[in-house]
């Protein structure tokens, strides 16, 4: 299933530890907090949660009958939530595979779920509908005043408050107020937003090939251009430092130290020859992972003298990356529903 490209450096060792198939395309990955579960869903809406270290499956659920949109797991907690076509949101125990609570998205579909990083308030989008819940289920608050479907969900690091990105820009909002707390304008699409780890950034991908940079402090903004499509992939490094993005078959790689990337060139990795479909750097070490259409995963140290660590072929397209909290193990999902668990050392 995997096959190491040849002539590729391998400054570290991988080794797959387990690999299993969900039966249908991975929407979503998600590890437990303390790493010893891996949560993954199909498109199709079925659910399986997989001991961390052999792939063993605990539990299987159908969890939303019209297929699944999203998946997040609580922090600190034996919980998760779930998000689907039917216009649900599903809280559920993972020791038993119990369903906790299911919540009305306000839409026909959820799209977007994101938990408060002390995992008490969980925020879901459906339509132009934004929704606050406790971590029991209970309804906090529904913000409606959305000009268009919402693109996507963050919460602000260290900070009550949630972003959410839709055509027009970024609006944050908090469960204890109506109206929204401050607002990003953008005249054009947002499709995916990322805050840096020290919130002193809020980076967007969007339609029209575009990288919005806002520096949330001043409100003023930057613009990277030169990408050949649309912009779904970024993923911070652990220090703020770097920003990782997509939007073609190149990783680009910005550096925001001192003055910034205004006026910059940015480190160009060039491996894959397909669109890039997923990124996503180590939580707090120094290794990015990228995927792309054709099934190639790479491993890289981006300011590196070389660059590029080892990569594989998978069968199918490279649907999902997520790294385990003690960034020892990187989970893949891939478009035929394998879910693949690499340790790398």
């Amino acid at each position: 299933m995997l096959a190491i490209e040849s002539g590729s450096p391998s400054p570290v060792s991988v080794a797959r530890s387990w690999q299993r198939s969900i039966g249908d395309h991975v929407i979503a990955l998600a590890w437990s907090p303390r790493g010893d579960m891996l949560a993954a869903g199909s498109i199709s809406g079925h659910v399986g949660i997989f001991d961390a270290q052999d792939g063993t499956l605990h539990h299987s659920l159908a969890a939303h009958a019209f297929g699944l949109t999203a998946l997040a797991w609580r922090p600190g907690a034996l919980q998760f939530a779930t998000a689907g076509q039917d216009g649900k949101v599903r809280l559920w125990d993972a020791d038993n595979a119990h369903q906790i609570a299911c919540l009305e998205g306000g839409d026909a579909w959820v799209e977007h779920l994101a938990w408060r990083s002390d995992g008490n308030e969980l925020a879901s989008a459906a339509g132009k509908i934004l929704r606050l819940w406790r971590s029991n289920g209970s309804l906090l608050c529904s913000h409606v005043a959305h000009p268009s479907t919402i693109a996507d969900i963050k919460w602000v690091p260290e900070r009550d408050e949630v972003a959410s990105a839709c055509y027009g820009g970024l609006i944050c909002w908090s469960s204890d107020r109506i109206r929204p707390l401050r607002k990003f304008s953008y005249k054009g699409s947002l499709l995916a937003i990322d805050w840096s780890p020290n919130g002193r950034f809020v980076a967007a991908g969007n339609q029209d090939s575009t990288i919005h940079i806002w520096i949330v402090e001043s409100g003023k903004d930057l613009y990277m251009s030169g990408y050949p499509t649309k912009i779904r992939e970024l993923s911070w490094h652990s220090s703020s430092r770097f920003l990782a993005t997509g939007g073609g078959s190149s990783v680009v790689v910005w550096d925001f130290a001192g003055k910034g990337p205004a006026g910059s060139s940015p480190i160009s990795l060039e491996h894959h020859q397909k669109s890039l479909t997923q990124l996503a750097y180590q939580n707090s070490g120094e290794i990015l992972a990228s995927g792309c259409e054709d099934g190639l995963l790479a491993l890289w140290h981006p300011t590196a003298k070389s660059p590029l660590l080892t990569s594989f072929r998978l069968r199918a397209p490279v649907a999902q990356l997520a790294w385990s909290p003690d960034d020892r193990t990187l989970a893949v999902g891939a478009a035929d529903g394998s879910v693949i668990v690499l340790r790398v050392f």
